[in-house]
């Protein structure tokens, strides 16, 4: 029965440890920042970063050959029929760009961040294969909480424990952005 005991608090010890290494990723610049399904929100990405003063580029249509040089990627997922049309790509070609950016930031061991920002608008049936595909593949995901209130995102980082950090608005994600963002 000790045994057992003991066994169990060198679980529960190693799980509190791994939750909180995974809770304090800090995501260092510079950062690609890019958008997975074309919605304009990774302007908005882009302003947030402006006032935090943090070293990035931005490339709405980034590939694996964009990570060269970057310590970061930084994904603002939701589909815009709109923008795909700007960028003249199919919603199949937008999911496979997205889908090889993230495998090379993974063999590259660079970490993705996640800002959705969109809330419900960023949601649904065209835009949850983004959302889910990245959100997957993040080290910490941001959220304008409107786009959780159906618990997808909590759901998509719970497996994999990926830290999520819920906001009101999409002004209040600097705060969580500047606490990840290294200095």
């Amino acid at each position: 029965m000790m045994k057992k005991l003991l066994l169990l608090a060198i679980v529960i010890a190693s799980l509190a440890a791994l939750s909180a290494s995974a809770a304090e990723t800090k995501f260092q610049q510079p950062i690609l920042l890019t958008t997975a399904g074309q919605s304009v929100d990774v302007k908005l990405a882009g302003v947030l970063l402006d006032r935090l003063k943090v070293t990035y580029t931005s490339k709405v249509t980034a590939t694996a050959a964009d990570l060269k040089g970057f310590k970061t990627l930084m994904v603002v997922p939701g589909y815009s029929s709109k923008g795909l049309g700007s960028a003249g790509v199919s919603r199949e070609d937008e999911l496979a760009r997205v889908r090889n950016l993230l495998a090379a930031a993974k063999a590259a061991g660079i970490p993705v961040l996640t800002v959705h920002l969109g809330g419900k608008a960023r949601r649904g049936v065209q835009s949850d294969d983004f959302n889910k595909l990245v959100a997957e593949a993040s080290a910490t995901v941001i959220i304008v909480d409107q786009g959780d209130e159906d618990g997808f995102f909590t759901q998509a980082c719970a497996g994999s424990m990926i830290p999520l950090k819920p906001v009101k608005n999409m002004a209040e994600a600097m705060k969580p952005l500047e606490e990840v963002i290294a200095k």
